[in-house]
């Protein structure tokens, strides 16, 4: 079928994890194909919702401010539609829950991923805020493995950052040795910080800022040790000092960009690719349908169809065939298509649950009852504040488009609102169920925003005068989500659900209604000013407990999705070993999200980022 090997690494997805590995891999001297079920973002044409008859390429890409309308941008997407409930009446309670869409029938929330050379990095808000040490440690448990360790962990994200949000004096005593701050100073990927520069021109917002810092210190405490951390770490929630002490308060939010633009796997593959054109190909508009085994089992090879827009979660799918072709390593194929694809993509080949794979008429290769299973994703839901003036002064005249004078500000100078991703403020907060880590997030955005559906990024450029509080639940307790085959289909989308609550739901609720009591504090001296006309959501009227609750677990979701191929034993529904080899089968990797066992910190994609830093080092040392 396949006469030779093309390369010595097949990499499939070009994420946070495949696109970290494939580079480091390429720049080690090795020789790697890289497959990309989409296109190249940047050279693509596609509208958005509010803006369908326009291409908005490449801005959408580029403006962090856009970040919502590449999400929704018709090159780049890949609808999911999940299920956060098996029952039927509970789903439906769920405002954003569609019976069908597009004339399709969906039956569920809309999920955005992105079908795009740079995945998920190509549309996420940027938001760099590093894992919690406990995540780490761990996996070192799980694995009995100290490279795990959350000490040693750190020194990935010190390989792949380049911090420019922090003092220059910091930079100048890492040159000496001396790193108090636990950055990285001279990696591939640039974090900056913008939205407080922005944030001057406006003096409401400004005294919004201090009203709710001050309501924070006195609802939250613990003075004496957040003079300490406002003395180390400078707001800073990735400084090393305040990862260690799992500290709590105000944090600003740095985020990924370069000279405030994006920046992501794309550039980082790119820019390899052209450095070391003999060691890196890309393939792009590439699905991979199968993993190709030897006869003792070892993964030699990948079947993918070549043509644009073939899977059938992208916005505008090409009913198209494709033209199937292989490819073949030499040593090992590494998966890295996310929590959704990875479990779909070890079924398709064979591995997997023997019920799915039999269900389906897929001969069984590796009975793996964990692959699909375990998933996890953290609880969000926003508390939406109507403010009683009709825009944000950043935001006055702004449409979100090219002639907008905020756009312009962006183009020649690389600032104002447009470089930023709408974040003003974040706090970390420790809830009364917390186990050990801090496990509530809370961050302010100038936007009307709560939660996914279908056009809901044309909804940004008509609400200039909203504040969201946006409540984060980290570590959530419920593992008991799973993704399945709806079919053999390599097209056809999986089956997602999450079953939200099912375990530990009465803790997570406690934890997200402290949250969202806490964040309604923050907004309390706006309101006694007059400045918050209504809160939209929950609406005042939404207070006891029971009402909370029902409250967030109809409009709770989510957008970290996880731990569906999670390091551990296989007898206990583990699919990778700790060198993030695949069980039952050889020469078989998967570097992505579906790896953790348990999902990790606030924002998951450093966590993905340093999973593939990782992947790296221990490939090479194969």
């Amino acid at each position: 079928m396949i006469s030779h090997a093309e390369c010595e690494y097949i990499v499939v997805g070009s994420g946070a994890g495949g696109g970290t590995v494939a580079a480091r891999l390429a720049e080690a001297g090795k020789t790697v194909v890289l497959l990309e079920a989409g296109g190249d973002p940047r050279a693509s044409s596609g509208g958005d919702p509010a803006h369908p008859n326009e291409n908005r390429l490449p801005f959408d890409y580029d403006v962090p401010a856009f970040h919502a309308f590449a999400s929704e941008n018709n090159a780049m997407k890949w609808n999911f539609f999940v299920r956060h409930y098996a029952d039927d009446a509970m789903q439906r309670r769920d405002p954003k829950y569609y019976e069908t869409w597009n004339e399709n029938t969906v039956d569920g929330v809309l999920y955005p991923r992105a079908g795009t050379l740079g995945g998920c990095t190509a549309h996420n808000a940027m938001i760099l805020v590093y894992p919690h040490n406990e995540d780490w440690d761990n996996i070192a448990r799980i694995t009995g493995d100290a490279s795990w360790n959350a000490s040693n962990m750190r020194r990935y994200f010190e390989r792949l950052e380049n911090c420019r949000h922090r003092f220059w004096f910091y930079r100048l005593l890492a040159k000496i040795g001396f790193n108090p701050t636990g950055h990285g100073w001279n990696g591939w990927l640039p974090t900056e910080l913008e939205m407080p520069r922005a944030a001057l021109e406006d003096k409401s917002l400004i005294d919004a800022i201090k009203d709710a810092v001050g309501e924070a210190l006195v609802a939250d405490g613990h003075a004496l040790e957040r003079l300490k951390w406002l003395i180390e770490g400078q707001l800073d929630p990735n400084d090393r000092r305040l990862v260690n002490a799992d500290a709590i308060g105000l944090r600003y939010v740095p985020i990924s960009t370069d000279k405030h633009a994006r920046i992501g796997t794309r550039e980082r593959l790119l820019d390899t690719a052209r450095r070391r054109p003999k060691n890196l190909k890309i393939v792009l508009n590439a699905l991979a349908t199968r993993v190709l085994f030897d006869e003792n089992k070892r993964a030699i090879g990948v079947e993918y169809l070549q043509g644009e827009r073939l899977y059938r979660a992208h916005g505008q799918t090409n009913e198209a065939l494709g033209e199937r072709r292989t490819i073949r390593a030499s040593a090992e194929v590494i998966l890295c298509g996310g929590a959704f694809n990875t479990p779909q993509l070890l079924m398709l080949s064979g591995i997997g649950p023997p019920d799915v794979l039999q269900r389906n008429n897929i001969p069984v290769r590796a009975a793996l009852p964990g692959v699909g299973k375990n998933l996890q994703d953290r609880y969000e839901i926003a508390v939406v504040n109507r403010m009683h003036f009709p825009a944000w002064n950043v935001y006055e005249g702004a449409r979100f488009a090219p002639e907008d004078p905020q756009f312009e500000q962006w183009r020649t100078s690389r600032s104002g609102p447009y470089a930023s991703n709408g974040s003003v403020v974040s706090f970390f907060r420790r809830s009364p169920v917390a186990q050990t880590s801090p496990d509530i997030f809370c961050m302010s955005l100038l936007a009307r925003f709560s939660g996914y559906y279908p056009g809901y990024s044309s909804d940004v450029p008509k609400h200039l005068n909203y504040l969201t509080w946006l409540v984060l639940k980290a570590h959530s307790r419920n593992s008991a989500g799973e993704v399945t085959l709806r079919s053999a289909d390599p097209r056809e989308a999986p089956h997602i659900l999450f079953n939200s609550f099912k375990q530990g739901g009465e803790e997570d609720l406690e934890a997200v209604m402290d949250g969202v009591r806490f964040v309604r504090k923050l907004s309390a001296p706006l309101v006694r000013q007059g400045l918050i006309a209504e809160e939209e959501l929950p609406g005042e009227h939404v207070q006891t407990d029971d009402e909370l609750k029902k409250f967030i677990t109809e409009n709770a979701w989510g957008h970290h999705a996880s731990c569906t191929c999670p390091i551990g034993d296989p007898k206990q529904g583990g699919v990778l070993d700790g060198d993030f080899r695949v069980h039952g089968v050889k020469g078989l990797r998967v570097v992505d999200a579906s790896v953790f066992p348990r999902i990790p910190g606030f924002f998951i994609v450093s966590a993905v980022y340093m999973i593939g830093e990782k992947a790296a080092d221990v490939i090479l040392a194969t």
